[in-house]
């Protein structure tokens, strides 16, 4: 394989993996424990677009908060690009989530009293980004997702499909190595929600690497792997190539 110039970036087969779960558990305190996941092993590599589903109770929603870092397994490995995060001090999970992470949820959480371009730049606001840098990368985030004509509009001015396009820009503006999307079409109607769907998967296209925790089995379906989680315990993973460049 020819090496890459200098200033060109690796190829994703380069890259280790973006996720790397190796007998990953969670439990809460209680009497006994309440175990939530039970020996997760998962590989994400740079480059996927997978699907996390199952029922609800099955562990899909703590099994995000452990992918995005935002909290920390009972036991097992869990490594983001190579690194250990079960090594890293709470400010540097932090900073993982600020600069390498995006997170898209079922519900838009956006401030009624900010634009979009606001809302969006918000996304950068704990990067160190200076405020003029935030707002024209905002800009860009929102045309991207086909919103450059709602810049000034405010949330209660936007349909339910245009608000979960600025969630999407809003986790996109840092350009993170992962998306998380935690039913991002759940509180759609069927043509948004296609919509959205539509828009992860160019953005996939493009080099992001995402993952979209849903219920929905045809959602699913489509997409060129889907991993089932039920019980707290892998049920399946299914890989299907023919669908990677086509995952309608």
């Amino acid at each position: 394989m020819t090496a890459p110039q200098a200033g060109e970036p690796p190829s994703t087969r380069e890259l280790p993996p973006v996720l790397e779960l190796t007998g990953v558990t969670k439990e809460y305190p209680g009497s006994p424990p309440l175990r939530i996941l039970h020996g997760i092993d998962l590989t994400v590599d740079a480059g996927e677009l997978l699907a996390v589903v199952g029922p609800s109770g099955s562990g899909k929603s703590t099994l995000l908060a452990l992918l995005g870092s935002l909290d920390r397994p009972t036991s097992g490995r869990l490594r983001f690009e190579g690194r250990d995060l079960s090594h890293l001090a709470d400010t540097e999970l932090a900073a993982v989530r600020a600069h390498r992470i995006g997170f898209v949820f079922q519900q838009f959480f956006l401030l009624s009293g900010l634009s979009t371009v606001e809302n969006v730049a918000t996304g950068l606001l704990y990067s160190g980004v200076p405020a003029a840098r935030r707002r024209e990368a905002a800009v860009e985030a929102l045309r991207e997702v086909g919103l450059g004509h709602r810049l000034r509009h405010r949330p209660d001015q936007l349909s339910g499909g245009e608000k979960q396009r600025v969630a999407i820009a809003r986790a996109l503006v840092g350009r993170p190595a992962l998306l998380l999307a935690d039913e991002p079409t759940g509180a759609l109607d069927s043509n948004s929600g296609a919509a959205v769907v539509d828009l992860l998967r160019a953005l996939n296209d493009s080099g992001t690497t995402v993952v979209v925790i849903t219920h929905d089995r045809d959602l699913a379906a489509s997409f060129p792997r889907r991993v089932g989680i039920h019980d707290g315990r892998v049920d399946f993973d299914e890989r299907r190539p023919h669908l990677a460049g086509d995952v309608r």
